[in-house]
């Protein structure tokens, strides 16, 4: 068992009970990886993945998964909001009514 391994073992109770540990994988140059879900879903039971822990010489490192989909869906929503803002503002009080007549 490694160091990294071990650490990780005596920290369980400051890891989050809710996440879901996969089985360590040794890759041929020494290192050990272990994959981390996040279980979910209410009516389909899921498990999103949070990332990889990579046990290297006895250094452990966390390495987050990032969700491209989550990320692009903030993205769009994030320039769609101020479009909508503005077209509501431009509907609600246009500014023909102000223009001098003339």
């Amino acid at each position: 068992m490694t160091a990294g391994l071990r650490r990780i073992r005596l920290s369980d109770k400051a890891i989050d009970t809710s996440l879901v540990y996969g089985e360590p994988y040794e890759t041929d140059d020494g290192t050990t990886i272990i994959t981390v879900a996040r279980p979910g879903g209410l009516f389909r039971p899921v498990a999103r993945p949070a990332g990889i822990f990579v046990i290297r010489e006895g250094k452990t490192r966390w390495v987050p998964a990032a969700d491209s989909h989550r990320l692009g869906l903030i993205a769009i929503v994030g320039g769609l909001l101020p479009a909508i803002i503005a077209a509501v503002a431009v509907l609600r009080r246009p500014p023909w009514p102000d223009l001098p007549r003339g």
